[in-house]
């Protein structure tokens, strides 16, 4: 995908003109950027669009914690828009980065986000020749810890039962 074609995606998904989808979309991986530590947003920028890398890539140190109303602040005030379409946007961007990014790229994503912040992921075998990350005890992102940066979390296995 290029940048183009993402950004043509975020704006099919947030209902806005392709030029205001591309503001939306570089707003809102700058403001990840801050969000998240550099080196997860280097490593998830290095899976995106050349030409919109360098706005996820500018992060310099640790991940700044704020929550979603204040990311939506954030992305409302570089892009020039409401809250409203800010926050209406955020999942079409999020979504268009997982469709765009490796599975695993992607849940570290969000490991660093809190639970409030939307959750896009597609369904699994949805993203041809993408490997899923295997269900893990404590994932599930309405439990109150939602096992953020547990790798030591056991598995869950699934039996299948005899027909």
């Amino acid at each position: 995908m290029n940048r183009s074609e993402f950004v043509d995606s975020v704006a099919r998904r947030s209902g806005v003109p392709p030029s205001q989808a591309e503001a939306l979309t570089r707003a809102i991986l700058q403001t990840l950027a801050e969000r998240l530590t550099a080196g997860e947003a280097r490593d998830l920028g290095e899976q995106l669009p050349r030409e919109l890398r360098d706005d996820l890539c500018q992060a310099q140190g640790g991940a700044e914690p704020f929550g979603l109303a204040e990311f939506i602040q954030r992305v409302s005030a570089r892009a020039g828009v409401d809250a409203t379409l800010a926050d209406k946007s955020v999942p079409a961007v999020f979504k268009a980065i997982c469709k765009e990014v490796a599975s695993e790229e992607f849940h570290d994503m969000l490991s660093q986000l809190p639970l409030e912040f939307p959750d896009v992921r597609e369904p699994v075998g949805a993203r041809a020749g993408a490997e899923r990350r295997p269900q893990v005890a404590g994932r599930d992102r309405t439990t109150p810890d939602a096992g953020r940066g547990r790798r030591d979390a056991p598995q869950v296995v699934r039996k299948e039962s005899p027909r």
